[in-house]
C-alpha cells in the first residue's frame, strides 16, 4: 500500500525548529506581545464549492483573530502532502486538512499531529490522531440524496452516479448513502462497521438499477465525457446523480448538447450556480448542500481556539456536524439569495 509519509529528515527539521503553538496559547514575540495565531485550510482540489468554504475561512478568522491561509492541491495527493510539509515547515498554529485519500494519509496525519492541532474538514480520517472532523453526515446526505431520486422517479428506473473520486471517505459514504435508499435497506450507522457496494456490477432491487459509478479525478473534460457516455450508452437511463458539486453541471451541458435536456431526471450535491439555476429551470430535481461556507468558519473557529489552548471546543464525539440542506425548486431562490450574501456577491 502506497503510503505518503514525511522523511525523517525533515520531521527531524521541523521539530528542532519548536514550529506550531499546539500546546495552547500565542507565544511571546520580540517585544513581549503576543505572535499572530497562523491556521491553514486545506482543500482536496480547486472547484467553486471551495470558493465558499474560503470565504467562510476568512470570515472565521476575521471574527475570531487568527490569520488564515487557505490552499488548494491542483494536482491531487502529492500536491496536498508537499502543502502540509511546508505549513508544518513554517510553524503553521494549526490546519483544517479535507483528506484525499484517508486510508493512505493516516500516516501523514499522524506525523503532521505530533507537530500541531489537525482537524479534517469536508472529508474525515477517522482512524487517524486527528482533533475532531468538521462537516456533515455523508452517508444520511446520500440518502437525502437518494430521497430525490425517488421523488423524481417514483416507479423507478435506471440510474448512474458520478463523482471526482472514489479514494474519499465522504465519496464512498455519500454513494451508499444513495445506493441503501433507492434499495429501501435499512440505515446503516456510521463508522467502521458500514459496509459498501463494489463498483464491479449493476445494482437492482426496489424498482431500481444503479449502472454504475463514474470517476473523474476532478478532471472537468472527464466528467462531462463520463456524462457523454452515460448518455449515450445507456438508451433507458433515467437519472444522473452528482456527489461532488461540479458533476451535475457538466451533464447538463452533456445533455444539452445532446438534445435531451429534460429527458434525464438530474440530482446533485452541492450548491454551483449551473445547478441552482438549473433548479430553477425545472432541469435538476434538487440538491443536497453542505454550507461549506460553515465548513470554512468553523474550521478556523476551532483551530483558533485550539492554538489559544481551549480544547472544549471539540465535540465529545470528535464530529462537529454541519447539517445539510436539501434544495428544491420551492426554496432554491431564499437560498440561493442567502449564498450570495454568504460569499460577498450582494
Amino acid at each position: 500500500m502506497k503510503k505518503f509519509a514525511f522523511t525523517m529528515l525533515s520531521i527531524t527539521a521541523i521539530l528542532l525548529a519548536g514550529c506550531g503553538s499546539k500546546d495552547g496559547g500565542t507565544a511571546a514575540g520580540p517585544d513581549g506581545g503576543s505572535e499572530t495565531i497562523r491556521v491553514a485550510y486545506v482543500t482536496n482540489g480547486i472547484d467553486p464549492f471551495w470558493t465558499i468554504a474560503e470565504a467562510g475561512a476568512k470570515a472565521g478568522a476575521k471574527e475570531f483573530g487568527v490569520e488564515v491561509e487557505v490552499l488548494m492541491p491542483p494536482k491531487g495527493l502529492v500536491d496536498q502532502t508537499r502543502m502540509i510539509e511546508t505549513l508544518l515547515s513554517n510553524g503553521s498554529d494549526g490546519i483544517a486538512l479535507s483528506p484525499i485519500d484517508a486510508a493512505n494519509q493516516v500516516q501523514m496525519i499522524n506525523e503532521a499531529a505530533k507537530l500541531t492541532n489537525v482537524i479534517t474538514q469536508d472529508s474525515d480520517a477517522p482512524d487517524s490522531n486527528r482533533l475532531c472532523f468538521v462537516g456533515m453526515d455523508n452517508y444520511k446526505a446520500g440518502r437525502q440524496a437518494g430521497v430525490l431520486v425517488k421523488e423524481a422517479l417514483p416507479q423507478g428506473g435506471e440510474v448512474m452516479l458520478f463523482v471526482g473520486r472514489l479514494e474519499q471517505l465522504n465519496s464512498q459514504q455519500r454513494r451508499q448513502g444513495v445506493i441503501d435508499e433507492l434499495l429501501g435497506r435499512p440505515e446503516q450507522a456510521s463508522g467502521p462497521t458500514m459496509k459498501f457496494d463494489q463498483n464491479d456490477t449493476p445494482i437492482e432491487g426496489n424498482g431500481f438499477k444503479i449502472l454504475g459509478t463514474r470517476t473523474d479525478n476532478f478532471d472537468y473534460s472527464k466528467a462531462k465525457s463520463n456524462a457523454e457516455d452515460a448518455i449515450a450508452g445507456f438508451a433507458d437511463l433515467d437519472a444522473m446523480v452528482g456527489l461532488f458539486a461540479y458533476n451535475i453541471p457538466m451533464c447538463l451541458s452533456a445533455l444539452q448538447d445532446a438534445g435531451k435536456l429534460g429527458q434525464i431526471k438530474l440530482i446533485s450535491f452541492d450548491e454551483q450556480d449551473g445547478t441552482l439555476k438549473g433548479i430553477q429551470d425545472g432541469h435538476v430535481q434538487g440538491t443536497v448542500s453542505q454550507q461549506p461556507y460553515y465548513y470554512g468558519y468553523d474550521s478556523v473557529r476551532i483551530l483558533a481556539a485550539l492554538a489559544r489552548g481551549d480544547k472544549s471546543v471539540i465535540p465529545a464525539n470528535g464530529f462537529f456536524e454541519v447539517p445539510s440542506v436539501v434544495v428544491r425548486k420551492d426554496n432554491v431562490d431564499t437560498f440561493w439569495a442567502e449564498l450570495k450574501k454568504l460569499r460577498g456577491d450582494q
